[in-house]
């Protein structure tokens, strides 16, 4: 199912400086490649809900409150098939990944080939923080519901054994699809249904009643379905969001390298407005087919913001900064707009960055046949838009949020 673990290291503090070099776990076969980091420093209807969630809770009044089933250590043991080899679907830094089988009705173990697939993440057993993020996980999924987000079924906490159970993800993860070789190349809708999907349940945690911030979005934390339809995986690092007059929650930088907000990264000050800017940098991997920091290239490249950002206001130069594996098939105005958003997404100034509800309606926009047939026409036309360029933002400058603060 995608990547719904990856290893926590911690990394050196010079990271921690306001610039944007400063600023993977899945549920699918694949391979350990984005690795958390921690750093010791001071619009859509769909059906989706989210229950009350108080804090701080005790473990216990969480797992007596998660919507979800609690099942036995042997009732997943003989899902899994013993937890065989050959039904591990991933590795990282919280443990491994298993494919296993259930009783569509009755959630018990099922033979392989019937009921429905789930995967179950199972914890290694040394390690507070891993159990820190096991009991997050269980608090927001079995409560959190969205089409976008992935599905908790149910936990185990037997004894040292501590396991988590989703919905199974065919397609894996959008890293799998986008830097991985093998699998056939992400066309331009189908991206951007990617990235739609993935600012849908952005936008639902954001603002819902009790603002939940992610605090880990990435390639690798963004699931697939059969039909490519996104979910976000992994709420291990998600915080709840400020509260009253405050602007800001105060906590330990953790993150993945590359994706953090600069001003997270430097201060431990996390808003929501942290997970726009991972948002941006997503888009970036989506327009470029490039990782969001790749040791193997050379100077500016290795960090995809600092290399990318001079093309994103230029149309005529922002080719140079698109993927190949599109043989040019996308429309260059809907590319064009969809880089001027991500540049605003990755402004170094939080302030400036919109709120992920102006994002998605945006790209909503952007993917609605009425302006699809508009780009068509007018595509070799002088155009008069400037959506999302520095100079004229396509976001209102100002905004309230649903708990009255301002999102400027």
């Amino acid at each position: 199912m995608g990547n719904c673990f990856g290893s926590s290291a911690r990394v050196d503090a010079s990271l921690s400086t306001p610039s944007a070099s400063a600023a993977s776990r899945v549920l699918s076969k694949t391979s350990n490649s984005s690795d958390r980091s921690s750093i010791s420093i001071p619009s859509y209807s769909g059906k989706s809900s989210i229950d009350s969630l108080p804090t701080p809770r005790s473990e216990a009044e969480i797992l007596s409150s998660a919507n979800v089933k609690s099942f036995s250590f042997n009732e997943l043991k003989n899902a899994t098939r013993n937890f065989r080899p050959d039904s591990l679907l991933g590795e990282g830094g919280f443990g491994y990944v298993f494919k296993g089988w259930i009783d569509e009705n009755t959630l018990t173990a099922a033979k392989p080939g019937s009921g429905i697939v789930i995967a179950v993440k199972k914890l290694k057993p040394e390690g507070f923080q891993g159990h820190k993020e096991w009991l997050t996980e269980v608090n927001y999924l079995g409560q959190l519901h969205h089409p976008n987000l992935v599905k908790l079924i149910g936990y185990c906490s037997e004894g040292d054994n501590r396991l988590l159970v989703y919905e199974f993800m065919p397609k894996g993860s959008l890293e799998n699809h986008l830097f991985r070789r093998g699998p056939q190349p992400l066309s331009w809708d189908t991206r951007m249904k990617v990235a739609i999907g993935a600012a849908r349940g952005l936008s639902f945690l954001h603002d819902a009643e009790e603002q939940v911030i992610y605090r880990d979005f990435k390639a690798s934390n963004i699931l697939l379905d059969g039909e490519f339809n996104a979910k976000l995986s992994d709420f291990g690092l998600a915080k709840a969001g400020p509260t009253g007059d405050r602007t800001h929650v105060s906590t330990q930088v953790m993150g993945t390298q590359g994706y953090a907000a600069p001003e997270y990264v430097a201060t431990g000050r996390l808003t929501a407005k942290s997970d726009v800017y991972s948002f941006g940098v997503v888009l970036l991997e989506l327009l470029s087919g490039r990782r969001a920091v790749d040791k193997m290239k050379v100077g500016i490249e290795q960090n995809l913001v600092d290399w990318a950002k001079p093309y994103l206001g230029d149309k005529r130069r922002l080719f140079r900064i698109m993927d190949i594996k599109l043989e040019g098939q996308y429309p260059q105005k809907g590319a064009f707009s969809t880089a001027s958003i991500a540049l605003q997404c990755i402004s170094h100034e939080p302030k400036l960055r919109p709120r992920m509800a102006e994002v998605l309606t945006k790209l909503e926009e952007l993917q609605s046949p009425k302006v699809a047939s508009r780009h068509s026409i007018s595509e070799n036309r002088p155009s008069t838009d400037s959506i999302g360029t520095p100079s004229a933002s396509p976001f209102p400058s100002h905004q309230k949020s649903r708990h009255g603060r301002e999102t400027k």
